[in-house]
Order: structure tokens, then C-alpha cells, then sequence
């Protein structure tokens, strides 16, 4: 019996896939299963998985003529470029270590990063050559190939096969070590969607590669289906170009697809191109509103749930137009389990550690391997989950109640002229309280005066608390006109 993932696909295409352990192997597939498909393009050229495939043999070449050992190293920093992805998977797939740089990082931090992460070789774009001055290692262009071709290396699913940095909303970035097994669990994952998938998709790539979304959901799992990767550079650069890509599916987070309804509304719906079939949608709350606004161009919007340790996929929604307010239902191949109302899981997903930082990793997966999200979490009836908080998040009351503010910030999220809120704790003439910011969607105003706004918000801030516990009532109202401080991946950052 197919379960609620597999049942998304036609019969036919669910038999052609199937769990590849390990990069190498990885990329002979689609070698040979996609050769001569569109594989990747930027938006000039148009390269052949197979074209795809000898380049990344080429590159192995290069890496493994350098006397790389197995297990070392490379940093890749670079725009979403066509020679980042084939770097990214020659890096792997010949049994080295791929560390993708956030390519916002100036050049004390990328010479920082080297030494910390113990770096053989950066390969840098040409728009990064600069800031990799004082490396401490050998730097290479990006597009640099041999001559020769590399066979690919033999791989355990064990071993560490990429390195993401991650810290969330709060705290200082760490390196998450994810494994063969679990970059492939995550993009088989990310396979599953409604109706027809392989060989059918055309993915406007507008996430860098250094986010384990765009990574793993974006690349991955549209490589794994025989799509075409499509990306301009940069987020910019590809969403201006959204109506000559005429995409099929995209990978974004809420911030991208809130711009895009934006110029949606400033240009017409066929400014995406008219073909676009779905949008998945994570790493950060996804407003019912949009999801409306779009599923009324026809476009699905779909929400998911996932954290950088477990590969990025735990849970999928596409029925977000009953449920728009869940994460959706959870991937096989994990366990999953709720300990004092916080998410446990493990699996082919989870990673290996964070590099270098034992204490840390501890407080994060345990000896059995079992990851601790941090995230509050319950089920329905049907299996669906909701996210009720984060325990760093926690408010803890005079009383000594735990008070968790996205539980307090989700009904909110229900208000269509509601863009984003941030609850937290504050004081009010010498008093706790948990207070509110907010940021309007000031096109909903229709021009109105701030302080009609102010009052709008104000009488919504009375509405909800007439919900709410009298402990958890918001007493401190704020309404903001510019915007929040953003973490990378777009989310309202808890540190304002």
C-alpha cells in the first residue's frame, strides 16, 4: 500500500526511483538514466546531464591530481552558477568534503573559515576571487576542469559528505556534518510532490547553495527527477528573468515568495512565466494569505518542515488549503517521537555532528541517535503536525509558566493584512509582560492614514487576547514600519 508521499506520484514513476545511498553513485545514475536531458542552465547555456556528468569527471580529475586524501576538505564559494553545482558534486562524489561558503562572507571571515574547517582547496567563482585573499590554502577558479576524466570514488553512506553552516534564529552558526545517506535520504524526499515528476520540471533556483534547502530540495531532488536547473546567479538575477525561465516549480522561502507575489501584482500573473505548477515553501512560517494569494493564480504553494541536522526534509504539506497552518505529515525512513512536547527523530537523515564542537553535539543528538529539534510539536487526528514553538524560545511567566510566543504569534498569522509578528518578553512600568511587533502588509491599507493602521492592529491585539489564558495575553503593542532584521534564510530574526 503506497503511503501519503509515495501516493503522490503516478505508479510508473514511483517503480523508476529508488534510495541511492551515496553521491558517486549518485551521479552515475542520472548519468544514465537522464544522458541526454537539460540538466543545467544559466539561462544562456543549456548543458546535457551528460554534458553534466564529463564535466564533474573532469573536475574529479583536477581535485584528485592535487593529492587530495580521502575525507579532506573544499570549499566552493560562488554564486548559483552551473560550474558551482558540478563542483559541489565532483567534490562528493570523488570522497572529499564539500563546505559551500555563504557567498555574503567578506575575506577575513572566508580565511576564518579555512582554518577552522582545515581546508585543502577553495574553488572560488570570479566574483569571489578577491575576498579569498590570504587563504590558507590552495585556491582554484571554479570553472577549472582536467583534461582527463576520475572515475568516482567508493563511498560508505557513512562518511561526511558536506558541511552547512547553521544556527537558526538564535545563537552562533555552527557546521553540521551531514553524511552520504542523509544529503540522498533528503533529496529522495524531496522527489515526492503531486502528479507527474520526472523528466517534466523546469526549477527556477533562486536559494544559494550553501543553504541546505536550496542544496538538498532545490538541486538534489530536481536532478534526482531528470529536471532542468535553472538559475541566473543569484535571487535577483533569476526571479527578474521568472517570465523568459518559465518555470514548472521553484524551491523558496516565504521572504522570495512574498516579493514575488509583489511583482505579481505590480505586472500580472504572466510574469511567472505561466507554466508554474507548485512552489515548496520552508525554513520559515508560511502565511495562510499566501498560500491563498497563490492557489488563485493556480499555483500550489506548499509548506514543509526541516532542520539543516536532519538533511532538511521531515515533513511535507500539500494540503495546505484544508491545512494551512500545518507542516504536513512525516517522510519515511525516520523514527519520530515526542519527549515533554519537543521533536525527536532519527534516521537515514540525521547528521554527524557539528564539526569540531563535541559539547554541542551532544546537546543535539544523543547516543542513540536521536536528534533533539528544539521544536514543540503536536499531531492531529490525521497525522498532521503543527509547530507550537522553540524551547530556547520559551517565555517563563512570574508563576513560572512556560509560555512558548509562536503559539502566541500563530493566530495572528491568520490576519490577511498581517505580514509578520514577533511576540516576546518585555516590561511595562516596571512589570513582565510578553509584548508584540508587528509588520503590516501595507498594501492592504489602500493608502490609510498610520495611525488607522495602529488602530487596526491594536483592535486585533484585543480580539486574540480575548482568546487567550489570562497569563499569555499580549500587553505591549508595537507596529512597525520597517521591516524585521532577517536571519539568511529570510526568517524574523529572535535577536532584534
Amino acid at each position: 500500500m503506497k503511503g501519503y508521499f509515495e501516493s503522490m506520484l503516478p505508479t510508473e514513476e514511483l517503480a523508476q526511483l529508488s534510495y541511492i545511498p551515496t553521491l558517486g553513485e549518485f551521479v552515475e545514475w542520472i548519468d544514465k538514466k537522464w544522458h541526454d536531458l537539460p540538466a543545467l542552465s544559466d539561462t544562456v547555456r543549456h548543458i546535457t546531464y551528460g554534458e553534466m556528468c564529463d564535466a564533474v569527471a573532469r573536475k574529479r580529475a583536477m581535485l584528485n591530481d592535487m593529492g587530495l586524501q580521502h575525507g579532506d576538505l573544499v570549499a566552493i564559494l560562488d554564486d548559483s552558477t552551473v560550474e558551482a553545482v558540478e563542483m559541489f558534486l565532483a567534490v562528493t562524489s570523488a570522497g572529499y568534503v564539500a563546505l559551500n561558503l555563504p557567498s555574503s562572507l567578506p575575506s577575513q571571515a572566508v580565511v576564518g573559515c579555512c582554518m577552522k574547517f582545515r581546508v585543502k582547496v577553495l574553488a572560488a567563482g570570479p566574483n569571489y576571487m578577491k575576498v579569498t585573499e590570504g587563504a590558507p590554502c590552495k585556491v582554484i577558479p571554479i570553472a577549472d576542469c582536467a583534461d582527463h576524466t576520475a572515475p568516482v570514488a567508493q563511498c560508505d553512506k557513512e562518511e561526511a559528505a558536506a558541511i552547512f553552516f547553521t544556527g537558526g534564529t538564535t545563537g552562533a552558526p555552527k557546521g553540521a556534518v551531514l553524511p552520504h545517506r542523509a544529503l540522498m535520504r533528503g533529496a529522495l524526499n524531496g522527489c515526492y510532490a503531486p502528479g507527474h515528476q520526472l523528466a517534466c520540471n523546469r526549477y527556477a533556483h533562486v536559494l544559494p547553495l550553501s543553504h541546505v534547502f536550496g542544496l538538498i530540495r532545490g538541486t538534489l531532488s530536481a536532478l534526482y527527477t531528470g529536471a532542468e536547473w535553472v538559475s541566473a546567479g543569484n535571487v535577483k538575477e533569476t526571479v527578474t528573468k521568472m517570465p523568459a525561465i518559465r518555470p514548472t516549480a521553484m524551491v523558496a522561502v516565504p521572504g522570495i515568495c512574498e516579493i514575488m507575489m509583489g511583482l505579481v501584482k505590480m505586472y500580472g500573473k504572466e510574469f511567472l512565466g505561466g507554466q508554474l505548477k507548485y512552489i515548496i515553501s520552508g525554513a520559515a512560517n508560511v502565511p495562510p494569505k499566501l498560500i491563498a494569494e497563490f492557489d488563485k493564480l493556480g499555483i500550489n504553494l506548499f509548506a514543509g518542515y526541516g532542520m539543516t541536522e536532519g538533511a532538511n526534509l521531515t515533513t511535507g504539506n500539500i494540503d495546505v488549503r484544508e491545512r494551512p497552518t500545518s507542516v504536513g505529515k512525516l517522510y519515511t525512513g525516520q523514527e519520530v517521537k515526542v519527549v515533554d512536547g519537543e521533536l525527536w527523530f532519527r534516521g537515514d537523515n540525521v547528521f554527524l555532528g557539528y564539526y569540531g564542537d563535541p559539547e554541542k553535539t551532544a546537546e543535539t543528538l544523543d547516543a542513540d541517535g536521536w536528534i533533539h529539534t528544539g521544536d514543540l510539536v503536536r499531531f492531529d487526528e490525521d497525522g498532521y503536525m503543527y509547530i507550537v514553538g522553540r524551547i530556547k524560545n520559551l517565555i517563563i511567566l512570574d508563576n513560572g509558566e512556560n509560555v512558548s510566543p509562536e503559539s502566541i504569534e500563530e493566530p495572528f498569522y491568520k490576519d490577511a493584512k498581517l505580514r509578520d509578528c514577533l511576540v516576546r518578553e518585555d516590561t511595562l512600568d516596571g512589570r513582565q509582560v510578553i509584548a508584540i511587533e508587528i509588520l503590516p502588509r501595507m498594501e492592504e491599507f489602500d493608502g490609510k492614514p498610520w495611525d488607522e493602521v495602529e488602530q487596526y492592529f491594536n483592535r486585533l491585539v484585543g480580539e486574540v487576547n480575548a482568546t487567550l489564558p489570562t497569563t499569555h495575553r499580549v500587553a505591549k503593542v508595537t507596529v512597525r514600519k520597517e521591516d524585521f532584521k532577517r536571519t539568511g534564510a529570510m526568517k524574523v530574526s529572535r535577536n532584534q
